[in-house]
């Protein structure tokens, strides 16, 4: 039972079942479905959607809000390591060509999207306008699982699929924070988590390894971690995140400022290594801890927007899947090219250069991200929901991907 757990948490299918559930809910009994997700757990709150002069915390907005912000802290921590740390995998040269493809994999989708819209009129463009950032979103999980299915796990593209997928997760996030705001812009309150993260920092990491300094036993670190644990950073979590809200920045990125204040190793295996589970810095021992809660978390993510109605089918929903169907491969196999031949950054050794246009098509997988982007890029309503529609149809790049690698003659690699 515990390996067949670890195998659905692994690779986010507690996320499936949600949408499937939301999927036949909402296209059975939509208004049971859309009360639901409009749940309202305290009115009069101190967090929650702003509106008629106070907040209401609603089901949807703990999901989506508060309780994805564990999702994007742990797609930050990896991000983190990847830059940081000495053999980071976004570090030196090994990682330009992976970057450059990645700008390809951002930039052909947003081409793609737009320019469709353009040609399809004024009206449909300036409807859909706000949603370019939706096929440039790369599930780092289901592409990884696509990934070892078409090239094999022993194949030197699944790294370089890793590490774009990352570099991806960094540029969205950015992408999250400057282009769509959550409500009106309030930069001061900013301050709050930048005072969160400085304190934390000093306080629980910095000064304690400072007291400690060429004493081999490090007494104060220890009793930091001992006796305090996690808990410094949950609250000063807490106050970032709720900087982040009364910034109008999304607040599911309000505990990334605190993740690099979190003590971490100096060394990273990878996201999905098994060799991650035996490294027992603070850091992985939270990303540890919170692996089964945030697969939990996914489940209702994926139950409470995943709902839509088949009817709402429409220009967004093959404008996103334009986008990433053929925006990514292009936009991957041309930028990749680039960095390999042109500039002669050379591709990791035993891979071929049409394995970046396989690659490409993996990685339009956008499903979790693409599906988060598509709530706040629109309001809620048929744009909303058709957008909605091409992230989750976007699934169908995997059979794309499996068809890609019989045409290009794909040799798979077990380790």
């Amino acid at each position: 039972m515990y390996r067949v757990w670890n195998f659905v948490t692994n690779y986010s299918l507690l996320l499936i079942f949600g949408a499937l559930i939301a999927l036949v809910w909402a296209n059975t009994n939509p208004e049971s479905y859309h009360h639901f997700v409009e749940f309202k757990i305290w009115d009069h709150a101190p967090i929650g959607h702003y509106h008629d002069g106070h907040r209401t915390l609603t089901l949807h907005y703990l999901v989506n809000d508060v309780l994805m912000a564990f999702f994007f802290a742990i797609a930050a921590k990896e991000v983190w390591e990847a830059v940081i740390l000495e053999n980071g995998s976004l570090r030196g040269k090994k990682a330009a060509t992976p970057l450059i493809a990645t700008a390809g994999g951002m930039f052909g989708p947003i081409a793609v999207y737009l320019g469709l819209a353009l040609i399809m009129g004024s009206d449909t463009y300036e409807a859909v306008k706000n949603g370019w950032a939706i096929p440039t979103a790369t599930d780092i999980a289901f592409s990884y699982l696509v990934g070892r299915m078409v090239f094999g796990a022993g194949h030197p593209a699944v790294r370089f699929l890793l590490l774009l997928a990352i570099a991806d997760d960094a540029a969205g996030l950015i992408i999250l924070a400057i282009f769509y705001p959550s409500g009106d812009l309030a930069p001061e309150w900013l301050l709050a988590s930048l005072g969160a993260a400085v304190a934390v920092f000093v306080l629980a990491n910095w000064l304690p390894r400072y007291l400690d300094w060429g004493n081999q036993a490090r007494p104060n670190s220890t009793w930091v971690r001992a006796n305090l644990s996690f808990w410094p950073y949950l609250i000063a979590g807490c106050i970032s995140w709720y900087g982040f809200m009364r910034a109008g920045i999304h607040p599911a990125l309000g505990l990334l400022p605190i993740v690099p204040t979190i003590p971490h190793a100096d060394r990273a295996f990878g996201m999905f290594s098994e060799a991650e589970q035996y490294l027992h810095d603070l850091l992985n021992d939270i990303e540890h801890a919170l692996k089964h809660p945030v697969e939990v978390v996914l489940f209702f993510f994926g139950l409470l927007n995943a709902g839509v109605e088949f009817s709402a089918i429409g220009d967004p929903t093959w404008l996103v899947l334009a986008g990433l169907l053929i925006g990514k491969p292009v936009g991957v196999l041309l930028m990749g090219v680039l960095g390999a031949h042109v500039l002669r950054l050379g591709l990791p050794q035993g891979m071929k250069t049409s394995d970046l246009f396989v690659i490409g098509c993996v990685s339009a997988i956008g499903f979790t991200v693409s599906l988060f982007v598509a709530t706040v890029a629109f309001p809620a309503g048929e744009v909303q929901d058709a957008a909605k529609m091409g992230a989750l149809l976007s699934f169908g790049a995997a059979v794309v991907s499996v068809i890609a690698g019989k045409v290009f003659r794909v040799e798979k690699r077990s380790l």
